[in-house]
């Protein structure tokens, strides 16, 4: 069974910085990416990457956000830096099926999902 827990969301100012995480269970060296949702908006693509660490950042986070894992503890990171109010949103870690990601953004390329965790930026 497949489980991705994030954490590490919270409350920071425009300008500061925070770092996700999420837990993998039940799958290793599957491409996997971070997304973000803003009620009654599309849920909105940021990063991806794969086994081999190949990645991919829409162009609205690429300069400021960061995407890692660690093997060993099968975690995702998203390391964000210089924070905008308009970051504001549910974050969520998912999985795809297989390991590689391509160029895909899209969420309905993601088979797996996480509940989600929200990041509030204050002005």
């Amino acid at each position: 069974q497949v489980q991705l827990m994030e954490s590490g969301g919270g409350s920071v100012q425009a300008g500061g910085s925070l770092t996700l995480s999420c837990a993998a269970s039940g799958l290793r060296d599957n491409c996997m990416g971070w997304f973000r949702q803003i009620p009654g908006k599309e849920r909105e693509g940021l990063a991806t990457i794969d086994r081999r660490g190949k990645t991919n950042y829409a162009d609205s986070v690429k300069d400021r956000f960061t995407i890692s894992q660690d093997s060993v503890k099968n975690s995702l990171y998203l390391h964000m830096n210089s924070l905008k109010p308009e970051d504001t949103a549910m974050y969520y870690c998912a999985a795809r099926g297989f390991w590689a990601c391509g160029l895909t953004l899209q969420s309905s390329a993601f088979q797996y999902w996480g509940q989600g965790t929200q990041v509030t930026v204050s002005s």
